[in-house]
């Protein structure tokens, strides 16, 4: 017959392993949100800057893991049919895709800084299309993948920057305004001189 304690020592071993068991097996995976913008325009021939953040609940290490992939627009292509990876990163290290990118891609972020954003240099008009950032940190792995649509044009499609048309619209107005000032002007001039002529009569 063993001995009680023995029995006892057993018995908490095994309610110990079966609670880790749970408590770590059992753990429900976490979310993980992925952020990028909607659409991105630049010019053909030019850097292509594609951002992506994320934002997680666990420190990040060298399990994160980031995938950028790219459908084209472009009916019948090679990368127009299905999502094709272009760009990895695990471990520090990035691994390019096809040839098509693997000279063009450069990853441009600070995964320590939850940055894992990529350019495009140049930027041509087959990268027309959505490109995918999707990250994974265990256990925060269940997240949607975050999009980014790239339109590649020439320079005179691109949209004026709000600033110089700002600039632009307050040019016209002062333009504008000195006009009316020297019609002003010449319309008192020549009634000071009708009046004046009048009086001399």
């Amino acid at each position: 017959m063993e001995p009680r304690w023995l029995n006892n020592s057993l018995g908490g071993i095994l309610w110990t392993g079966l609670v880790l068991y749970v408590v770590f097996a059992t753990e429900p995976a976490c979310a993980i949100d992925i952020y990028t913008d909607a659409e991105v325009i630049v010019q053909n021939g030019t850097t292509g800057v594609l951002r992506c953040t994320f934002k997680t609940n666990q420190v990040v290490s060298s399990l994160t893991s980031m995938t950028w992939t790219f459908q084209s627009s472009e009916p019948d292509t090679r990368f127009s049919k299905s999502p094709t990876v272009i760009f990895y990163f695990l471990n520090g290290k990035g691994f390019p895709g096809p040839d098509e990118f693997k000279d063009r891609v450069e990853f441009i972020g600070d995964i320590n800084k939850k940055d894992v954003s990529i350019q495009l240099n140049p930027a041509q008009f087959s990268d027309n299309g959505t490109f995918f950032c999707d990250v994974k940190n265990p256990p925060d792995i269940i997240g949607t993948q975050a999009q980014t649509r790239l339109r590649v044009v020439l320079k005179e499609s691109l949209p004026q920057n709000n600033t110089t048309i700002i600039i632009l619209a307050i040019c016209g107005a002062l333009f504008v305004l000195v006009i009316i000032a020297v019609a002003a002007c010449l319309t008192m001039r020549i009634l000071h001189n009708r009046h004046e002529y009048e009086g001399a009569r």
